[in-house]
C-alpha cells in the first residue's frame, strides 16, 4: 500500500536495490560493521545520497528476527506491476517470452527461490493471486537474492481471468501436474509460454487446470514421488531454456 513501510535484509538486497534504482529513505547499520562488501554499499549509498546511520544490534532485531546481516534498508513502497503491463513487456521482449504464474504458493521462501531461478531462467515476469499468494517482502527479496527487484511481478484479483487475458495474447498455458501423461520434454517451449506452479499440499486448482492448453509432469524415478514447488519450478524453466539454446 502508498505510504506504507517495507524493508530489505542484508548487504546483497540494499546493492540489488540500489543498482535497480529503487528508492531508499534510509539504511541502518549495526554498529561496528565492516568489511569490503560493507564498504561498497557505503560508497554506493553516498554516490546516490541516501542517508545512513550506526545503531545497536538490538534496534535492528526489534525490526526482524530474519538473518539481517548488519543492513536493514527502509524502502516508501515495492511495487507491483500491472497484469496488462507485464504482458505487453513479455511480448515486447521478444525471443518467445516465459511468464511463470503461482496458483496457491503462499510460503515467500518458495516463492524467492523461483523467483530467483525465473531471473535466471530469463523469465518475463511473476503472476500470482492477490488472495494467497506469496507477498513481495523483505523475506522473499533475501531468499530471492535480489531478483525480486529486477523481475516484474503482478498481482491479479483472478488468476482464471489473467490467463484468458494471455491466450489472447498468444500465450500457451503450461500446467506443471504430476498426473499427465505427458513429460516436460514432449512440450515446445520455442513459443510464448506461461508456466503455470501449483502450492506444494494441493497443487493446481482444477478450476486452473481446466483452461490450461496442456499439461506435463516432470519425470522422477525415486519413491518420494514429488519436488519441492521452487525445485520443480526451476526444472521447467530450465527445460524451456534448454530448448531455446539449442
Amino acid at each position: 500500500m502508498e505510504g506504507e513501510t517495507h524493508y530489505l535484509f542484508g548487504i546483497h538486497s540494499v546493492l540489488e536495490a540500489l543498482e535497480c534504482n529503487k528508492k531508499i529513505e534510509k539504511v541502518l547499520f549495526k554498529q561496528g560493521l565492516d568489511g569490503a562488501q560493507f564498504r561498497e554499499l557505503v560508497e554506493k549509498l553516498q554516490d546516490k545520497e541516501v542517508s545512513f546511520q550506526f545503531v545497536p544490534l538490538e534496534k535492528l532485531n526489534s525490526i526482524t528476527r530474519s538473518k539481517h546481516q548488519g543492513v536493514i534498508a527502509i524502502i516508501s513502497q515495492l511495487d507491483y506491476t500491472p497484469i496488462e503491463e507485464l504482458i505487453e513487456g513479455a511480448i515486447n521482449r521478444g525471443n518467445n517470452p516465459l511468464l511463470v504464474l503461482l496458483d496457491g504458493v503462499s510460503d515467500v521462501r518458495n516463492f524467492g527461490a523461483i523467483a530467483r531461478s525465473a531471473e535466471c531462467a530469463g523469465a518475463s515476469g511473476i503472476i500470482l493471486p492477490a488472495k494467497g499468494g506469496a507477498a513481495v517482502n523483505a523475506d522473499a527479496v533475501k531468499t530471492s537474492a535480489g531478483a525480486l527487484l529486477r523481475i516484474p511481478v503482478s498481482k491479479v484479483p483472478n488468476l482464471r481471468l489473467a490467463i484468458y487475458s494471455l491466450i489472447d495474447a498468444g500465450f500457451q498455458i503450461i500446467a506443471a501436474d504430476e498426473k499427465s501423461d505427458k513429460t516436460i520434454y514432449e512440450i515446445d517451449f520455442k513459443k510464448p509460454t506461461a508456466i503455470i506452479m501449483g502450492s506444494e499440499d494441493k497443487g493446481i486448482s482444477d478450476s486452473i487446470l481446466s483452461i490450461a492448453t496442456d499439461k506435463a509432469k516432470i519425470p522422477q524415478l525415486g519413491r518420494i514421488g514429488s519436488l519441492n514447488v521452487s525445485v520443480a519450478a526451476s526444472v521447467v524453466m530450465f527445460e524451456a531454456v534448454r530448448q531455446k539454446s539449442v
